[in-house]
């Protein structure tokens, strides 16, 4: 009785998380929706992603953002639906049509009542740009959003053509700011592209502190049972259980260790935090973990 009262107790934390994830991923997207229609629209910057090709048609043919930016996604989500799996399907429709609602909110208003001069101190546009679209999304991936974007592409590459993620996002990106030149015949777009991706990718890493590394979790609890079980049961991650002896007392003591993206961090430490907020956690980065659910090994 006493265990099925912790599993609904545990449930109901976890919705808790969950709706302060959300409350978080409409942040980050404000954010983003911010930088992206005060500063990087109406000084004609270019960018990589599904907002990059949505600003070059909104620049060279009106198109709104906000209904570009939405069909582009979708059409991916259709054709990618398998690779992705449902639940990345979910967020991304949701991350997806929240983010052009606000983008078709916000422009308007900012058109009307401008920030920025266009043509006027374009690199100081630029990096305001950059860094509030790259935290923005930075908060998104922090609390297990997704905005859609190149990320779809990144996983059909990365299933049927190996390529890596890194090599993935600079083969896409480096397309959709070259394109440029066939819009604005000139060189001048594609410098300021590079370089809003440049401090846009810090300042996104910046906040997730490396969301796309391997990390790895030495968990020593009381309560090693309901931890394993929920890793194992909510976030899908294999948990190893090692025998231990602590040097000083002489007890016997269960290890925990989990291998897991760091994008899967935040739950995972969420999930210790709420079954014991008095356990024994190490979290430390690996360089390459190698394996099923993991990268593979390359010569």
């Amino acid at each position: 009785m006493n265990k099925i009262s912790d599993i609904t107790h545990i449930h109901v934390k976890l919705k808790r998380q969950g709706l302060k994830d959300l409350v978080f991923i409409c942040l980050g997207i404000l954010l983003y929706s911010f930088g992206y229609t005060a500063f990087i629209l109406p000084d004609q910057i270019v960018m990589g992603g599904a907002s990059g090709i949505a600003a070059l048609l909104y620049y060279g043919f009106k198109i709104p953002p906000a209904i570009s930016i939405w069909s582009i996604n979708i059409i991916m989500v259709l054709i990618a639906f398998r690779t992705l799996g449902r639940q990345f399907t979910v967020r991304t429709v949701i991350g997806v049509t929240i983010l052009s609602a606000m983008i078709g909110a916000l422009q308007p208003v900012f058109e009307a009542y401008p920030m920025v001069t266009a043509g006027e101190d374009k690199f100081m546009h630029l990096l305001i740009g950059s860094v509030l679209c790259g935290a923005g999304l930075g908060i998104v991936f922090s609390h297990n959003g997704s905005t859609g974007g190149t990320d779809i592409l990144i996983a059909m590459l990365n299933k049927y053509l190996h390529m890596n993620f890194g090599r993935a996002i600079q083969l896409i990106d480096t397309c959709i700011i070259g394109s440029s030149y066939l819009l604005f015949h000139s060189m001048e777009p594609i410098v300021y592209g590079i370089a809003f991706t440049m401090i846009y990718s810090y300042a996104c890493d910046y906040v997730v502190n490396g969301s796309k590394q391997t990390m790895q979790f030495i968990i020593i609890s009381k309560e090693y049972e309901k931890i394993a079980d929920m890793i194992n049961n909510k976030i899908h991650r294999g948990v190893t259980l090692v025998p231990g002896k602590g040097w000083y007392s002489k007890h016997e003591v269960d290890i925990l260790i989990v291998l897991a993206r760091k994008y899967e961090s935040h739950d995972i430490l969420n999930t210790i935090r709420i079954i014991d907020p008095d356990a024994m956690v190490s979290q430390t980065f690996c360089h390459g973990v190698f394996g099923e659910g993991f990268d593979k090994i390359k010569s």
